[in-house]
């Protein structure tokens, strides 16, 4: 087992001891931990952000291995465990907490009251429309980084991330998705995920609301 400051100066090695401090006081929740939510944990897990809030009410099922950071032990696991403990298996001294549990009216400000990002991976529109509205409304000093239009195989560059609101961001190509007949594929998601979790680090480093 390496010690807590070997891979603090391994992190620091690679990043700059200043950012590193930053990203290190890092304080992110990622609602949803499908293609999207895993893989930006484990992005933002091997850049050393030092809290994370992992939050979904989903087991891992086989179908999940298309495009989610699982392996074939973990299904039937609860997301929020097995994502933890692979995690944990990058940077065993990361403050990761879990909350399974689905993300609702009644919840939402009991859920993301300790992290200042909050990264919306939903998979469903209704679920997307209901956190995004939970936060704009009783969070505004939040960050928000939310995603729309990843399906398919299309064109990479059509992926983006767009500055909506003060503190409201998405990533994504914004239009894509089940209904047109596609299906969620391991590149694109992650070109989208990719998205997300670099622009998270963007504002963990950067003191006010990134322009883009």
């Amino acid at each position: 087992m390496h010690s807590k400051e070997a891979i603090q100066q391994a992190l620091c090695a690679r990043h700059g001891e200043k950012a590193q401090q930053k990203l290190s006081m890092g304080r992110v929740a990622i609602a949803g931990l499908g293609g999207l939510g895993s893989h930006v944990a484990f992005a933002l897990a091997r850049i050393g952000v030092g809290h994370l809030h992992l939050i979904d009410f989903d087991r891992v099922d086989l179908t999940n291995l298309n495009r989610q950071q699982y392996l074939l032990c973990h299904v039937g696991q609860y997301k929020t465990e097995a994502l933890k403990a692979e995690l944990l298996q990058i940077n065993p001294y990361l403050d990761i907490v879990t909350s399974c549990t689905r993300v609702t009216e009644d919840n939402i400000h009991t859920l993301f009251t300790d992290e200042s990002i909050i990264c919306e991976a939903f998979d469903q529109p209704e679920a997307k429309a209901l956190l995004v509205n939970g936060i704009l409304e009783q969070f505004p000093e939040k960050n928000l980084v939310c995603a729309s239009g990843m399906a398919g195989f299309g064109n990479s560059n059509a992926i983006r991330t767009r500055r909506i609101g003060k503190r409201f961001y998405l990533c994504g190509d914004e239009h894509s998705s089940l209904d047109d007949g596609l299906c969620l594929t391991a590149p694109r998601v992650s070109l989208c995920a990719a998205h997300q979790s670099n622009l998270i680090a963007q504002l963990l480093l950067e003191d006010e609301p990134v322009s883009i």
